[in-house]
């Protein structure tokens, strides 16, 4: 673990910001996320009110408003780019209305660690999303969420092979990729607003869902699902956002402590993330569900790889779009192993 987090370490600190003494004018600054306070969308947004208050003497205080009090994720999305709302949190599927090539991201099984969701989110690649968002959405990301794998839970069956899913009612986002992905397995996936999820499963409306282990504990789905099966095909990833004309007209300190705590708050959520996911697991097990893995998750892989890549390529910006992410993966991987 120790090898890995200073990994990830490194990975995330591309830039070091001296922040010199100053008076800030007092200012609140409201950051949004639909999760619960005690999930990793909390912590993370914890940590960025805990720094940006410090580097600030208090003088910029940050409000939070967990579990959608503030609107769904598409909502909050578009008041962030306005300038209403200061900041918010949301997942990747979210953006993708506005920057086809950001949904690469959610390609089924493009991402396989820790390792490659934080090397997807910085440096080169790191830098790539965030140009692209600022000129396409009008938006600037500040800090990455990794919530982990979205691993399957339903109150059906017990799910052991890609057979188990045929007409399995799985909520997912309004995501062509992660529709498409279900469909090719058989699965019956059905587009759903996050806030109402919960009720959705509690009332039968659909069987299952896919979320962290941390996000299902939380959102305490195991008080309505009975079975919970580990699942790779996408890391979720949720990006801290501003609106960049908002950004524009900071301060230039206060843009660089922004900044700088978004980065640090970034490193804190790997170590969160790190140390609480199996813990959640365990708890959902505690609460009476049963667990189950895929006998044939390398089948999925190659239905994936074979059916819905290649009917998303032109979607994402072609297929040397998706192969240049690919190969930056498969480069990074190289370098560690012969470390």
């Amino acid at each position: 673990m120790k090898k890995l987090f200073l990994f990830l370490t490194l990975a995330v600190m591309s830039v070091c910001l001296v922040i010199p003494s100053q008076v800030f004018a007092e200012k609140v600054l409201k950051l949004g996320f639909g999760d619960p306070i005690n999930s990793d969308q909390g912590a993370i947004a914890k940590q960025f009110k805990y720094l940006v208050e410090g580097y600030t003497g208090g003088d910029v205080k940050i409000q939070l408003f967990p579990g959608s009090a503030l609107g769904n994720e598409t909502e909050m999305l578009q008041n962030t780019r306005s300038g209403e709302l200061d900041l918010c949190m949301l997942s990747v599927p979210n953006l993708s209305p506005f920057s086809r090539k950001i949904n690469i991201l959610t390609f089924p099984y493009v991402i396989k660690s820790m390792r490659d969701a934080v090397t997807i989110t910085t440096g080169k690649l790191g830098a790539q999303w965030n140009d692209i968002l600022q000129k396409e959405a009008g938006i600037r990301i500040l800090a990455w969420t990794y919530s982990n794998f979205r691993h399957l839970t339903n109150s059906k069956r017990k799910i052991t092979s890609m057979a188990d899913l045929k007409g399995l009612k799985v909520r997912v986002p309004q995501n062509a990729l992660m529709i498409a992905s279900y469909e090719a397995w058989g699965a019956n996936p059905t587009p759903m607003a996050w806030p109402e999820t919960f009720t959705a499963l509690q009332q039968g409306v659909v069987d299952g869902q896919d979320n962290p282990y941390i996000v299902n504990y939380t959102m305490k789905f195991q008080e309505v699902q009975k079975y919970i099966t580990p699942l790779h095909y996408q890391f979720s990833l949720q990006p801290m956002i501003i609106g960049e004309k908002h950004f524009q007209k900071m301060d230039q300190n206060l843009k660089d402590i922004l900044i700088r705590a978004g980065i640090e708050a970034q490193q804190y959520c790997v170590l969160f993330q790190m140390e609480e996911s199996e813990k959640a697991l365990q708890a959902m097990l505690d609460a009476g569900m049963e667990y189950s893995e895929f006998s044939d998750e390398d089948k999925m892989i190659q239905v994936a790889k074979e059916k819905v890549w290649p009917e998303y390529y032109d979607k994402v910006g072609g297929k040397d779009a998706v192969m240049e992410v690919v190969a930056e993966l498969e480069k990074a991987d190289k370098a560690r192993q012969a470390q």
